[in-house]
């Protein structure tokens, strides 16, 4: 037996598009990183972009557990004293409400040159339009794989 390895002429990109309507963050980015990773494919190799191209659309409609939209994210504009926050329920609430998704999928991707790369692969999109309807993406249900994705 020997190890498959993948070459750029074996790669099969799809079109996935997920509706993130009522589904919780955390599962929908954890189903979003393993599809750009490409890691629910049989051929999957760690050092290639093998995953799919991704579009999430209802990105201001996705769920949160807990007290997590209270959560503080924090940034800092490179000047002294310069540390700033946002709860997450004011980001969804606010102008860019797609940076919340983009955000949980980044975080669980591997932080190297090849997530970075994979990164582009995702296309998020706050309501439930987007402009790729040509390359005719499939539908991904993630509510229906799991009762627990959703919230009501």
């Amino acid at each position: 037996m020997k190890t498959f390895t993948a070459t750029p002429a074996d790669i099969d990109k799809k079109w996935i598009i997920i509706d993130a309507e009522g589904v919780v963050l955390g599962r929908l980015a954890s189903i979003v990183a393993n599809r750009l990773r490409g890691k629910h494919k049989a051929t999957f190799t760690p050092h290639m972009d093998m995953g799919d191209n991704v579009i999430v659309i209802n990105a201001d409609k996705v769920q949160l557990t807990g007290n997590k939209r209270m959560k503080p994210n924090y940034w800092h504009t490179g000047y002294p004293g310069g540390i700033k926050s946002r709860t997450t329920g004011q980001i969804l609430e606010g102008k860019y409400p797609e940076r919340v998704v983009t955000q949980a999928v980044k975080r669980m991707l591997p932080g190297n040159r090849l997530s970075r790369q994979q990164m582009t692969n995702l296309r998020v999109y706050a309501g439930s339009e987007h402009p790729h309807e040509a390359q005719k993406p499939e539908v991904l249900d993630v509510k229906s794989m799991n009762k627990k994705n959703t919230r009501s």
